[in-house]
C-alpha cells in the first residue's frame, strides 16, 4: 500500500532530526492547515536565540519565532512532490486524527494574555483566535497595543470574513504578531501582513486564503500523508536547487544526497520503492512503465525521480521518452504542494 508508514519508530531519532533543524538556519517550517499556514525561516546571520530545555526547542529572532515540543507521538513523514519545473522536498510531522484537534472555533474570539509567548516581554500582550475553524491549528493574533486591541476586539464574535466584520479588511493596516499553536508548537510572525495583492516578506510571514480554506484539507492532495495521520508541522530541509526563499541556486548534491536519506529512513516505504525501482529503470535503458494503474501518488513519485536523472543525469538514453510519459502536463493532475522549498 502507498499509504503505510515506516514500520519502525524511535522518539530519539525523532528528536535528534529535530534538533538538528532547528540550529540549522537553511532548514524552513510552517504550521498550519490547507489554506492558512505560518512560516518561520532565518538567515544564515541573523542573530538568534536557540533554547532547548530537553522538553522542547526554540528558535527566535527579531522577525519570528518556533517553539516545538518533544512528542513521542510524532511520527515523520518524508516527501517530495512535483513543484514547478523542479521538486520540492518536506518533513511532514504527524499526529494521528484523533489526537491533533485544537479548539476548531469558527468566530473571533479574545483569550487574555499570551502566557506562553516566546519572548517573555511579549506574554502581556492579548491573543485573540480569529475563527479560523482549522482542525489541527489555532490561527491567532496577537497585540499589545491599546488601539489595536480595541480593533480587535471589534470583530470578536463574527467569522473574520463575515461582510459585515471590518476586522478581516483591517488585517494589513493593523499588522498583529501572527501566533498560530498546534499540539506540538507554535510558530510567531512579527513581520507586516502585505495588502491585498502585495508580496509576502521574506523570512517569516503567514498565508491564509479563503478559497483554499473552503476546501476543508488538512493538506494539499499531494502530499502523500498516510490515512488516520495528520501534518502538525512541516520542516523543509536545505533544497538542492533554491535558497530558502524559492531563489535558483546551484545545485548542490550534498543537500540532495541528505534528504535522499531522510526520504529513505523516513518517507512512504511504497513510494520509496517505486522512486527507487524508476531511477534504477534509467540507468538500465528501460523504456517507460505502464502508466494506467498508477494513482496519484505514484505517478508524481514517477514525475519526481524522472526530474530529478534529468538534473543527475541528463545524458541516459531514455530520458526523453520517461519525460515524454511522466512530465507532460496531465500527467499528475492537481494543484502542487506549497511551499517549494
Amino acid at each position: 500500500m502507498t499509504d503505510a508508514l515506516p514500520p519502525t519508530h524511535d522518539p530519539s531519532e525523532v528528536a535528534a532530526l529535530l534538533r538538528e533543524a532547528v540550529a540549522d538556519p537553511a532548514t524552513a517550517w510552517s504550521l498550519g492547515s490547507f489554506g492558512a499556514v505560518a512560516e518561520f525561516l532565518r538567515d544564515a546571520d541573523e542573530p538568534v536565540r536557540l533554547g532547548d530545555d530537553g522538553a522542547r526547542l526554540e528558535a527566535r529572532t527579531a522577525r519570528g519565532g518556533l517553539r516545538l515540543r518533544f512528542d513521542p507521538a510524532v511520527r515523520p513523514v518524508a516527501y517530495e512532490t512535483a513543484a514547478g519545473t523542479g521538486w520540492s522536498q518536506a518533513v511532514a510531522l504527524c499526529l494521528p486524527a484523533d489526537a491533533c484537534a485544537m479548539s476548531g472555533r469558527g468566530v473571533v474570539t479574545e483569550l487574555g494574555p499570551d502566557a506562553d509567548a516566546l519572548a517573555p516581554e511579549d506574554r502581556d500582550g492579548v491573543l485573540f483566535d480569529i475563527g479560523l475553524g482549522l482542525p489541527q491549528t489555532d490561527a491567532c493574533v496577537r497585540s499589545a497595543d491599546p488601539r489595536v486591541v480595541e480593533r480587535l476586539r471589534a470583530g470578536v464574535g463574527r467569522a473574520l470574513f463575515d461582510p459585515e466584520n471590518p476586522l478581516g479588511r483591517a488585517m494589513p493596516e493593523l499588522s498583529p504578531t501572527r501566533v498560530f499553536l498546534g499540539r506540538v508548537g507554535r510558530i510567531e510572525v512579527g513581520q507586516p501582513i502585505p495588502p491585498p495583492g502585495g508580496a509576502s516578506p521574506e523570512g517569516p510571514h503567514t498565508h491564509v486564503l479563503p478559497r483554499l480554506l473552503a476546501a476543508g484539507r488538512t493538506h494539499a492532495a499531494t502530499a502523500p500523508i498516510p490515512d488516520g495521520w495528520v501534518p502538525v508541522v512541516h520542516l523543509f530541509p536545505p533544497h538542492p536547487a533554491k535558497d530558502g526563499n524559492g531563489r535558483p541556486i546551484p545545485f548542490d548534491r550534498g543537500r540532495h544526497a541528505a534528504f535522499q536519506a531522510l526520504l529513505e529512513r523516513h518517507g512512504v516505504p511504497a513510494l520509496v520503492g517505486l522512486k527507487r525501482a524508476v531511477l534504477e529503470a534509467l540507468h538500465r535503458n528501460d523504456p517507460p512503465i505502464d502508466d494506467a494503474a498508477l494513482d496519484r501518488a505514484q505517478r508524481l513519485a514517477v514525475r519526481v525521480a524522472v526530474r530529478q536523472a534529468a538534473t543527475l543525469s541528463p545524458g541516459l538514453p531514455r530520458l526523453a521518452d520517461w519525460v515524454g510519459r511522466f512530465d507532460r502536463p496531465d500527467a499528475a493532475g492537481g494543484e502542487e504542494a506549497r511551499p517549494a522549498h
